[in-house]
């Protein structure tokens, strides 16, 4: 998929702060984009995106919109190269213009020059260096995080109870947030993090698909959260009625409604189809059985104890990329798609096809499969990496 790699980029680097030279606060929090300003550049504002190209002192920059634009940096400008991961602006040191490469991060302030942009103050980021703390927060997600449905919000607790793994091995488990806690909500009709937004305990409603990273309690049914991501997902089980690979639809009937429903493609959709031995394999799990045929054999990070949503999650993403060209009408799908705005509709983050056996171990299977599936980043070439 052409964004794969800008959007795995993206989608989960780590936060920072800046400080009085761009007089910002603390932009963005885990995963997003460090240096990140407003979707388009204002006269006067603060530009951020990745360099794609460099012609002396001119950089062509590409916001998380996937616009670019032109900043000057003129030999007044100030130039400063921030370590990821640092905490503000005291960490950065100066550099010329051209140690500045293509792939790294970037922040200015500037002021406009026709329609290009003058930089007086520009912070870069090294792409190597993004990389490396981006595995180091995946490392981390994917030892002290945990997924599940939320059950219930406790507002005078400021707690969140959710239920994780699937069948038998179920379990629930307590999220405690506090002031600290980084809460993030998925925007309707995006299934990419760096689009979700910052929000509030309040926000979250049972039903919604959660993942938490912190610390747990010596029996595992409790996690100090010091990071939360939510967002209201819906899991549909049905067969195709008509594809459209051109415009990236299809229409599903619901076999818990009756009734079509459209559901959209995007890049970041991840679409597979399960072998016969892979299906079997979860729908014996589903029916409480042996881990079963395709599930591989340990157990990875950022599971509940007793929980296995670590290793349906590296079976999902093991089985063969799925066209939408190839399916066809009467195939059975299970599609867990964002909350949608426009009624009947909405945008698929996992779709798996070859699932009649799921559907026929439990009428439940779409819920309890898929939300093993969802992961952060969004996007097929996050699958298996993201936090568990």
């Amino acid at each position: 998929m052409s964004n794969q790699s800008g959007n795995q980029m993206r989608g989960r680097l780590l936060g920072i702060a800046l400080a009085t030279g761009l007089s910002c606060s603390a932009l963005t929090p885990a995963w997003a984009a460090p240096l990140q300003a407003a979707s388009a550049p204002v006269p006067g504002s603060r530009v951020s995106g990745t360099v794609t190209a460099i012609a002396g002192s001119v950089l062509t920059v590409k916001d998380d919109k996937g616009v670019e634009f032109k900043v000057t940096v003129p030999d007044s400008a100030r130039v400063l190269e921030l370590p990821a991961g640092a905490k503000s602006l005291s960490a950065a040191t100066p550099i010329k213009i051209a140690d500045v490469a293509v792939g790294d991060r970037i922040l200015a302030k500037t002021s406009p020059d026709g329609g290009n942009y003058v930089a007086s103050t520009l912070i870069a980021m090294k792409q190597a260096d993004i990389a490396k703390l981006q595995q180091r927060e995946l490392q981390d997600w994917q030892a002290r995080g945990v997924n599940g449905i939320v059950k219930s919000v406790d507002l005078a607790d400021q707690t969140v109870t959710i239920s994780t793994g699937n069948g038998p091995t179920a379990k629930t488990l307590v999220i405690e947030a506090s002031k600290t806690t980084n809460i993030r909500r998925y925007a309707p009709d995006s299934t990419k993090f760096d689009d979700a937004k910052p929000a509030t305990l309040d926000e979250i409603r049972p039903g919604d698909q959660l993942r938490a990273k912190g610390a747990k309690n010596d029996d595992g049914t409790e996690l100090t959260a010091d990071a939360i991501v939510a967002g209201t997902f819906r899991s549909i089980a049905g067969t195709v009625i008509s594809v459209d690979a051109s415009a990236n639809k299809l229409i599903v009937n619901d076999l818990a409604s009756k009734k079509p429903f459209t559901v959209d493609v995007n890049n970041d959709s991840q679409l597979h189809k399960l072998s016969p031995m892979m299906a079997q394999g979860i729908a014996m799990r589903l029916k409480g059985g042996a881990a079963g045929v395709g599930a591989p054999g340990a157990a990875s990070g950022g599971g509940a104890p007793g929980q296995r949503g670590g290793d349906l999650q590296q079976t999902l993403n093991r089985a063969p990329v799925l066209q939408l060209a190839d399916l066809k009408k009467g195939d059975a799908i299970m599609v867990l798609t964002t909350e949608g705005q426009t009624p009947g509709e909405a945008t698929a983050v996992t779709l798996l096809a070859g699932v009649e056996p799921l559907l026929q171990a439990s009428p439940s299977a779409s819920q309890s499969v898929l939300s093993a599936s969802w992961n952060l980043g969004g996007g097929a070439a996050a699958a298996g990496q993201d936090a568990q």
